[in-house]
């Protein structure tokens, strides 16, 4: 057995080998699928169109030898990279605000400890790596600067294109579009989205919320680091990258999907919590375990499990949410 994965993250003690084996062989054989149609699609060229077909293609996941250029194109990344040549270099090699590397370099250590390509023995290490992209978008977009959580996204960003200047760019369409305001040092966007997905769980699964409510347990308490860190550590990798797959496409609903599919297929665990830690503890448990790490047919549910999920109904519910938050303020 290995004890890393692919990606270089440590397995833990309890990793359930004889699933996740079972599940990759299964998997193998659709990934090797989907390989020789995302191969033909692109047929060496470096660029896609969208279109539905490329929806339905990134649905069903991007190759990992793909996936880079994929985030690349749809994110929009690609397209101000190569409008701004030099500019991530410039940032690097500019005038430096103290306060923001001291903040940076703090975190360096905590980000991926069990990942063995950002120890400090490593060699590259990527810790370097991740410091000069989270430099580098510190300066580029100054109301955001730096926050935690940030340090992650850029840190997967980095183990995927294995390029700093794309993972600079992706980070960039990140923050700076696909997710309103969730780094501002408000975070209004990200309160915002969590009173959202608290309203959509009354439309959808109303007898948690009432759980919820009844308990008192707000719901930034169970799902801020969803939204913060948009599923890293909480489910597992190569399930965090489908998601991203569909993130980078199709924005910030997919958040709202993924969630309301973790929680629509556990009511019943849920439901079974009768005090306040017990639901904080069973939201750590639906994160877990084989549902989740069937990446493939996980997927597939996020886009029936929730039902219909337009962006005319979030964007709705985003401006009464907020609303009710700035009046709160």
């Amino acid at each position: 057995f290995c004890r890393v994965d692919p990606y270089g993250f440590e397995r833990p003690e309890d990793f359930d080998y004889a699933s996740y084996e079972a599940f990759f062989s299964r998997y193998l054989v659709v990934l090797t699928r989907r390989a020789i149609k995302w191969s033909k699609l692109l047929k060496g060229k470096n660029s896609i169109q969208k279109s539905l077909k490329v929806k339905r293609y990134i649905r069903k996941g991007i190759p990992n030898e793909h996936r880079a250029l994929v985030w690349m194109i749809v994110s929009g990344a690609q397209t101000n990279m190569e409008q701004n040549p030099g500019y991530y270099h410039r940032l690097l090699e500019g005038e430096k605000n103290a306060k923001l590397l001291e903040a940076i370099k703090t975190d360096m250590n905590r980000t991926f400890p069990d990942n063995v390509k950002f120890h400090k023995t490593a060699d590259p290490c990527l810790q370097h790596t991740l410091y000069n992209v989270l430099v580098a978008y510190g300066h580029h977009n100054k109301a955001v600067g730096y926050c935690q959580g940030m340090n992650f996204i850029a840190g997967y960003l980095i183990l995927i294109t294995k390029n700093e200047e794309e993972s600079f760019w992706l980070l960039d369409a990140l923050i700076g579009r696909i997710l309103p305001d969730y780094y501002s040092p408000a975070m209004l966007g990200l309160k915002t989205d969590q009173e959202v997905l608290g309203e959509l769980v009354k439309m959808k699964v109303p007898a948690v919320a009432e759980l919820m409510e009844r308990h008192g347990v707000m719901w930034t308490l169970v799902v801020s680091r969803w939204f913060i860190c948009l599923f890293i550590d909480i489910l597992p990798v190569e399930t965090v990258l489908r998601i991203w797959d569909c993130l980078f496409y199709e924005g910030s609903k997919i958040i709202f999907r993924v969630a309301l599919t973790l929680i629509k297929q556990n009511q019943a665990f849920i439901l079974e919590a009768t005090n306040f830690p017990d639901i904080c503890d069973k939201f750590k448990q639906i994160t877990k375990g084989t549902f989740v790490t069937e990446c493939h047919s996980f997927m597939q549910k996020i886009f029936t499990d929730p039902g219909s999920l337009s962006m005319a109904t979030i964007n709705k519910l985003r401006e009464t949410c907020r609303e009710k938050l700035l009046s709160q303020g």
